[in-house]
């Protein structure tokens, strides 16, 4: 979604984590279009806290409301949504994989084009976007911002196909990568999910009033219905006319992204047809049929761990405990004013339950090991607080590679399980034992035999290095050099 490195994930104590780039919701016909995004929008909030915005349409103009920081900071004021007038609405929630957390690049982003207004707010990454960028710089395009969904903007006002849903086709044949759009002109809102299907993006229904959402978490918040998935390289447009449904590109089979089971979505979303919840719990089983061990308790590292850590007590008989307590209340850009109490960081989140950890041998869960620094510090506090004997479960296996389509992982260098084998990694955390789940055995929990390695299910680039897409820009530092001459806070 955008095109500069991030510096704020580095005062982040706890930035050792899977970071996915955003959430999209869209409405169309219903009097509190705003209302409802905004509803929407806190639902989706797990996929992205650094800012939040919706543009509407009340019929003549656009109104917007863009801000950072989180959809209950800037949508709480009754006052900022009667602004929002009109009977469409789209929004968004973003956090930035590579691109600076400034208010120019907070979405949806609106242009006024040949024919009306068009506001676009974009869930992904494409692979392409800094060569399309510099050759549309090159041709004398003006860019208001460094996110790569401002590159769809100019490749819809640059097509001359003579209808709008002609000239949004046009810039999707032009992109690569991962991609999920909600977007509104002066009559429809549109919605368009990348060829292979990566992204989600998913279509509901209130009140006869149309809905295109990245998960049906934010249709039960609003009490609206799911009606299907959008397919994988489907665009579909909605109108007073009804919904049209556009298929622009070659039939390929769908690969979704499979860290949306294993982390992204929300516990309670449903993608093709399967519980989030449910499948989190297939994983911990799994990984107890392939990594068991004696212990007395099994400890979820909170939030993301729970589900797998209680397949995992279930399938080997030990005992689930909250051995950690999260703090819910510190946020993710909280800056340390010191190295010493930077480095008592992770219990701004995480504190060890004593009771339930001292003299006991514990089974640590997590979803995953990305540089290992916070896998490193919650051992060594469950250490601290008694515990006999720390074994290391992941209900993922090793993370290899880094991605490109709108997952936040470092260059594969600083990833531990790219330059450390198992041994290492377990020496690295200080664990008795650790163990990740096999890539088969998550397949298996995923309702598969196995990975087919022929044609792989889901898009698993991260465990593999096997990518599904065209890789255009260059990939490294050069693909992080600042694109904006522009300093903005």
């Amino acid at each position: 979604m955008s095109l500069i490195h991030d510096a704020d994930a580095v005062f982040d104590p706890n930035a050792d984590r899977l970071r996915e780039e955003c959430g999209v919701f869209g409405i169309f016909g219903h009097e509190d279009a705003a209302a409802l995004t905004a509803l929407g929008l806190h639902a989706l909030q797990h996929r992205g806290q650094e800012a939040t915005g919706i543009v509407s349409f009340d019929g003549k103009r656009f109104h917007t409301e863009r801000q950072l920081g989180l959809v209950g900071d800037v949508f709480s004021d009754a006052g900022v949504i009667e602004k929002l007038k009109g009977r469409q609405a789209i929004g968004h929630v973003r956090y930035s994989t590579t691109g600076e957390t400034i208010l120019r690049n907070v979405q949806p982003l609106f242009s006024e084009l040949h024919g009306g207004g068009f506001a676009v707010a974009h869930n992904g990454n494409l692979t392409n976007g800094l060569t399309l960028r510099r050759n549309l710089v090159r041709d004398g395009a003006i860019y208001q911002s460094t996110s790569d969904t401002e590159v769809v903007l100019h490749l819809v006002a640059r097509s001359r196909k003579p209808k709008f849903i002609e000239r949004f086709i046009d810039a999707l044949r032009q992109i690569e990568g991962a991609y999920a759009f909600v977007g509104i002109t002066n009559k429809k809102l549109v919605g368009a999910r990348d060829p292979l299907g990566i992204r989600p993006l998913v279509l509901g229904e209130l009140n006869g009033c149309p809905i295109l959402t990245s998960e049906t978490c934010a249709l039960d918040i609003i009490g609206a219905k799911f009606v299907r998935e959008i397919e994988n390289g489907e665009v579909v447009v909605i109108s007073e006319q009804g919904i049209e449904s556009h298929k622009p590109f070659p039939p390929v089979p769908e690969r979704p992204c499979v860290f949306e089971y294993i982390y992204f979505a929300r516990p309670d979303s449903i993608v093709k047809g399967r519980s989030i919840y449910e499948r989190r719990k297939a994983m911990g089983a799994q990984l107890a049929l392939e990594a068991p061990t004696e212990a007395d308790v099994i400890v979820p590292v909170p939030d993301s761990g729970v589900p797998a850590a209680l397949g995992y007590a279930q399938a080997s008989g030990i005992p689930f405990e909250l051995g950690i307590i999260r703090n819910h209340y510190v946020g993710r850009t909280f800056i340390e004013p010191t190295q010493k109490v930077r480095e008592l960081g992770v219990r701004l989140k995480h504190s060890a339950n004593r009771s339930v950890v001292e003299g006991k041998r514990i089974v640590l869960v997590d979803d995953s090991i990305v540089r290992g620094t916070t896998s490193l510090k919650i051992v060594k506090m469950m250490r601290e607080a008694g515990a006999r004997e720390v074994h290391f479960r992941i209900s993922s296996p090793p993370i290899t590679h880094p991605d490109y389509y709108g997952i936040d992982t470092p260059d594969q260098a600083k990833l531990l399980a790219a330059t450390h084998t198992l041994e290492e990694m377990r020496q690295f955390v200080g664990a008795d034992s650790l163990a990740f789940i096999s890539v088969d055995g998550l397949y298996k929990a995923m309702g598969h035999e196995r990975r087919d390695p022929t044609r792989p299910q889901f898009t698993d680039h991260c465990f593999t290095g096997e990518y599904p897409t065209s890789l255009t820009d260059v990939v490294g530092e050069s693909a992080k050099q600042e694109m904006s001459l522009l300093a903005a806070g």
